[in-house]
This record gives C-alpha cells, sequence and structure tokens, in this order.
C-alpha cells in the first residue's frame, strides 16, 4: 500500500495540483485524498482508475509492478479485425499488381495499417 501511496503523491505532485484541486478533478474530497497519499484508508478501485485516466499512466505503474508509467498494455496490438481485412482487399484491388512502384506503396500502407492496430 505504500508504493500505491507514494506513486499517486508524486503524480499529484508533477504536475504541481493541490490536494484539493485533485480532489475536484478526480471527484473525490481533499481529506480522502490525503488518507489515501498517507496509507490510512484503501483506495477504491474505481478511484485508482480515475487516477489512471486523469495521469495516463498504467495501473501496473500505480502498484509498482513497472517502473515505466505507460505499462505493458500500451504496447498492446489486438488481432487485425473485420474491418482491417475488408481495407486490405480493397487495396489490393487499387494496385497494379505488376507495377513495382505500386507493390511498395501498398506495402509501406499496410505497414501504416499494422502500426494504428
Amino acid at each position: 500500500m505504500q508504493i500505491i501511496a507514494n506513486r499517486i503523491r508524486a503524480l499529484r505532485e508533477s504536475v504541481n495540483l493541490s490536494q484539493e484541486k485533485l480532489a475536484k478533478e478526480l471527484e473525490t474530497t481533499q481529506s480522502s485524498i490525503n488518507r489515501y497519499e498517507n496509507t490510512q484508508t484503501a483506495i477504491p478501485i474505481p478511484l485508482l482508475r480515475r487516477y489512471a485516466d486523469y495521469f495516463d499512466v498504467s495501473l501496473d505503474y500505480i502498484f509498482g509492478r513497472t517502473d515505466i508509467p505507460q505499462g505493458v498494455l500500451y504496447n498492446y496490438k489486438p488481432d487485425i479485425t473485420p474491418e482491417k481485412v475488408e481495407l486490405k482487399r480493397f487495396l489490393d484491388m487499387c494496385f497494379d499488381p505488376e507495377s513495382p512502384i505500386n507493390g511498395k506503396l501498398k506495402e509501406a500502407i499496410y505497414r501504416m495499417m499494422e502500426d494504428d492496430l
């Protein structure tokens, strides 16, 4: 619980927010923020999620499972969706398969599509 208290205090202080201003942003009270930062009370999970969203960090970072604020989930690559498959078929129809330039352009677009996942 101490690591969570340290992380949430450091996040707040990193943007020079008072406990009172942060409490308004997270829809809680200043006294609650104070209790959480001083390990007097456990932070409810919904509030931890609001912290993570507000500061744009992962819950893994808040829980001390990683020292990288973005955490592992920011590298998540979902499977290709049906919409992406349809887009790929459409691109295949748009480019002349005999043209080497068109092939390179098509491959560049495919890579951009993968990066957008």
